[in-house]
């Protein structure tokens, strides 16, 4: 859930790794277009915080789940020749963390918030989760092995923690 955001043009919004401004026009019908760095929200009352939350919350959500979906579409085939079945994805706003994986369940719960981030970082984080399908523990085994799938996963990481976590 975005928050602290007035919904007003000019407003900066974070998506993939980039900032992008919004445009807020009055008229009907109500909806969201993305195009050249601009989010253009068209409202039918350009004063109801509210609804202009609530439209591009639902955007940004729409957004999350294709872009996760699709990472894991990506990530996942450098895992299923483990035995690992392919995970649901569950998408949660979380304070502390990524994401995290309920082995058991077989889910991927991810962070709303990775959607600010560029796709390799997202796919990072993905296939970050899968790598638990196989090793529980952050131990050296585990990293080994995420550092064989993925040699610079650590400058994606870097990249998540410095740059991204900052606009959280």
């Amino acid at each position: 859930m975005i928050q602290d955001k007035e919904y007003v043009s000019g407003e900066s919004f974070k998506y993939l790794g980039k900032q992008m401004r919004l445009k807020v026009l009055e008229g009907d019908p109500e909806g969201i277009k993305y195009s050249r760095g601009y989010l253009q929200l068209t409202v039918k009352d350009k004063t109801n915080v509210k609804r202009k939350s609530k439209l591009v919350n639902r955007w940004f959500r729409a957004k999350a789940e294709a872009l996760f979906f699709d990472s894991k579409k990506r990530m996942f085939p450098l895992i299923e020749k483990y035995g690992v079945k392919m995970p649901d994805i569950m998408i949660r706003t979380m304070k502390a963390r990524w994401g995290s994986c309920v082995r058991d369940k077989g889910i991927i719960i991810l962070n709303y918030e990775l959607v600010k981030a560029p796709k390799y970082c997202i796919d990072y984080v993905v296939l970050h989760e899968l790598v638990h399908f196989i090793y529980r523990q952050h131990d050296a085994s585990f990293y080994r092995f995420l550092s064989s799938l993925m040699p610079d996963w650590k400058e994606r990481k870097r990249i998540l923690d410095e740059e991204v976590i900052r606009s959280l």
